[in-house]
């Protein structure tokens, strides 16, 4: 849910980006400079690009639909979380990375989906999996994806007004000065607005959070679960991208003092939660407040602390 879901979105954000500002500067150059008319067309292309942006993930990350036949456990797992949310059941999709990690996405065009990696349902225990697609669930629930589509929008708004101010300044004395000054307070909102993106965008995981463990036996059950589900994935996408080292289990498993697979299984229901315990209690620095700030997902251990606070009856899901 952090790398590769935070790659996907900033894949997203790149596109709408690069295509808007290639966008306003073409209405420059072709004389549209009437900042109404600008705006209308450049929301209208934005509008266009989240229509097709599902299609343009899956061409990204080779994500396609897994087949009932592939995975029914994981159908009917899913099948069963959507009708405990009160939701319809989401299109599953697979994406053949090796990184473990899971999002949601979709368009009027396309129907909402929730994608797995196959890395995830190597790394995770069925429960941890589970976990994981409650909370994918609860963004397709409170419609976190036409929420911050249309958020991530804004800031675009006040850019093309700020390119227009500016140019405005090129007028009389007077009008140059205002130009200036009104298209530097564009420009200044357009990064206060785009940060008040990225902190709603934060929120919108702890909600989604809520909702995964809302959908668990227990709290603190569901709580546990994801918070051991979390701990894998950074530790095992840490590991991927510092190693490049996978597990790979040969034959002759009598030959050892107890079956490599279930000692593999064992060691991770071991270590899930242990190792979510010890980045909990590691302590934020500045460097790591000040970055979070530019993060579309909360710092791993506030997430952490927040899930445990649930987990000790002391914070309500």
């Amino acid at each position: 849910m952090a790398s590769l879901k935070l790659s996907m979105m900033l894949t997203v954000a790149f596109i709408i980006g690069v295509t808007t500002l290639f966008f306003t500067a073409a209405l420059q150059y072709f004389g549209v400079t009437t900042p109404l008319t600008a705006l209308i067309l450049a929301l209208g292309f934005n509008l266009v690009q989240w229509l097709i942006a599902p299609y343009m993930i899956q061409a990204f990350y080779h994500v396609r639909e897994l087949k009932y036949s592939e995975a029914p456990r994981l159908h009917e797992m899913l099948e069963r979380l959507a009708s405990r949310a009160g939701m319809p059941k989401p299109k599953l999709m697979v994406a053949e990375v090796d990184y473990p990690n899971a999002f949601a996405y979709g368009s009027p065009l396309s129907g909402r989906r929730v994608a797995v990696t196959r890395g995830l349902l190597r790394t995770l225990e069925p429960e941890e999996v589970e976990a994981v697609l409650g909370h994918e669930l609860g963004h397709l629930a409170h419609r976190d994806l036409e929420v911050m589509t249309f958020a991530s929008a804004l800031p675009s708004v006040f850019y093309i007004l700020g390119q227009y101010l500016f140019g405005w300044g090129y007028g009389e004395d007077r009008d140059r000065g205002a130009g200036l000054i009104l298209g530097l307070l564009s420009m200044i909102l357009y990064y206060v607005i785009t940060l008040a993106v990225l902190h709603l965008s934060r929120i919108r995981e702890y909600y989604a959070d809520r909702f995964s463990v809302k959908l668990a036996p227990s709290p603190s059950v569901g709580a546990r679960r994801l918070m051991s589900a979390l701990a894998k994935i950074v530790g095992t996408t840490a590991q991927m991208k510092t190693s490049g080292a996978h597990i790979r289990v040969m034959g002759f498993k009598e030959l050892f003092i107890a079956d490599p697979d279930t000692a593999l299984r064992d060691y991770r229901e071991l270590e899930g939660y242990a190792a979510a315990r010890r980045i909990m209690e590691r302590k934020l620095t500045l460097a790591d407040r000040l970055m979070e700030l530019f993060s579309t997902h909360p710092h791993i251990v506030k997430r952490l602390r927040y899930l445990d606070a649930i987990a000790r009856g002391e914070e309500k899901p």
